[in-house]
C-alpha cells in the first residue's frame, strides 16, 4: 500500500495521521469497498509504530464504520462515504474585495466537508515559507497564492517542499519545471489582449489608449505585455503610467485603463472637473468587476477575471480529488464608460 503516508517525525499524533492515511486513501480511490487493509501487526511492521497506536486508530476507524474485521481473515474497508473534514490553509498575498469573493466561494462550495483557515503571506518569502513550516504538518491541502516579485528562485524551491498532491496553485500560474500540482489561474498577459480585442470597435473612437499601473502595488507585470502587444498588433497609439492625482491632467478623447479603484475614484472626479463626459470625451475601463461598476456613472466597462468561479474551481478539484490546471474564465463586460 504505497500510497499510505505515515511520517514518524510528524507532531500530529501517529494514531491520527493512520486514521487520516486511510481515509484519505478511500477518498483518492485506492481503497473500495471490499478492499483488504494490513493487519494491525502487518501496519507495525510496515512503519515502526506500536501496536497500540495501531490497535487505538483501528479502533477509530471501526467506531466509524470506515473498516470492519473479519475472524480469521482482517480488516476490509467497510464505506467509502468517508466524512472526515479535510483541512485546508488558504495563503492568499493580500486582502481585498476580490479575495473575498475568492475565500467565501471557496468555503461555500466546501461546505461541512472541510475546516478552512487563512493567513496572508504579504508577498514576503520568509512569511510564506515561515507559514508552512509551520503548518505542514497540520493540513491536507495548501491553496497558494504565488504572488511573489522578489527571489523568485527561492520562492519556488519553497513551494516544491509541499507535496504535489497537497498543493494547489491559485490566481497566478508557476513555470511549468513545477507542474505537478493542480491549479486555477489567469493568464494575465492573452487575457488583457483578448478583451481589448473585442473592445477594438470602442477603443478606436479615442486618439490613444492609457494604461494606469500602479508602481507600490504589485500586480502581475505580464498585463503590460499584453497591453502593449495588443496596442502594437492594432496600431492603437498608447501610453503607461503609475497612477493619476488630482494633479495628473486628464487628456479628451483618451480611454484609461485602470486597476486601483483609487485612481479610478480620481479619474472620475477629474473628468467631473475638467467637464470632459465619460464614454465620450474620455472612456474608462476597470479592471476587476465589484457590483458597485455596474451602477457607477450608470455602469463602468469592465475586464475581469470570474473570482467566485475561481474559488468555486479550487473547491471541486480538491473534493473530486482531480490533478488538474485549469485556466479561469476572463471577460469583457461593456457598459457605457467606454
Amino acid at each position: 500500500m504505497q500510497f499510505l503516508k505515515i511520517d514518524t517525525t510528524k507532531k500530529t499524533p501517529k494514531y491520527l495521521q493512520v486514521f487520516n492515511a486511510i481515509t484519505n486513501a478511500i477518498r483518492q480511490g485506492h481503497l473500495k469497498k471490499g478492499d483488504p487493509v494490513y493487519s494491525i501487526n502487518e501496519l507495525s511492521d510496515e512503519f515502526i509504530l506500536s501496536r497500540d497506536t495501531v490497535q487505538k486508530a483501528y479502533n477509530l476507524l471501526r467506531q466509524k464504520g470506515v473498516i470492519t474485521s473479519i475472524k480469521g481473515k482482517g480488516f476490509y474497508i467497510n464505506r467509502t462515504d468517508v466524512t472526515t473534514q479535510y483541512r485546508v490553509l488558504l495563503l492568499f498575498n493580500k486582502i481585498s474585495n476580490y479575495k473575498k469573493q475568492i475565500y467565501n466561494a471557496f468555503v461555500e462550495t466546501m461546505g461541512d466537508k472541510a475546516i478552512v483557515d487563512l493567513k496572508i503571506h504579504h508577498f514576503s518569502a520568509k512569511i510564506l515559507e515561515m507559514l508552512l513550516v509551520e503548518n505542514r504538518d497540520e493540513y491536507d491541502y495548501f491553496v497558494l497564492m504565488p504572488h511573489f516579485y522578489e527571489d523568485a528562485g527561492d520562492i519556488y524551491t519553497i513551494i516544491k517542499k509541499v507535496p504535489s498532491d497537497q498543493l494547489i496553485i491559485l490566481d497566478k500560474d508557476i513555470p511549468h519545471t513545477y507542474s505537478k500540482y493542480a491549479g486555477v489561474f489567469q493568464d494575465f498577459k492573452n487575457d488583457i489582449h483578448n478583451a481589448l480585442e473585442i473592445a477594438i470597435h470602442l477603443i478606436k473612437k479615442y486618439d490613444k489608449l492609457l494604461l494606469v499601473f500602479p508602481k507600490t502595488i504589485p500586480y502581475p507585470k505580464e498585463i503590460i505585455t499584453g497591453f502593449r502587444s495588443f496596442c502594437t498588433n492594432n496600431n492603437v497609439a498608447y501610453e503607461i503610467i503609475d497612477e493619476i492625482n488630482a494633479d495628473t491632467p486628464i487628456i479628451k478623447n483618451t480611454a484609461y485603463i485602470v486597476i486601483e479603484e483609487n485612481d479610478l475614484v480620481t479619474l472620475i472626479k477629474s473628468c467631473r472637473t475638467n467637464k470632459l463626459k465619460v464614454g465620450k470625451d474620455v472612456g474608462i475601463v476597470s479592471y476587476n468587476e465589484t457590483p458597485l461598476k455596474e451602477i457607477l456613472l450608470d455602469g463602468i466597462t469592465v475586464i475581469s477575471t470570474d473570482f467566485y468561479k475561481m474559488g468555486e474551481t479550487a473547491a471541486k478539484l480538491i473534493l473530486e480529488n482531480r490533478k488538474e490546471k485549469i485556466k479561469n474564465p476572463f471577460i469583457l463586460i461593456e457598459r457605457k464608460s467606454l
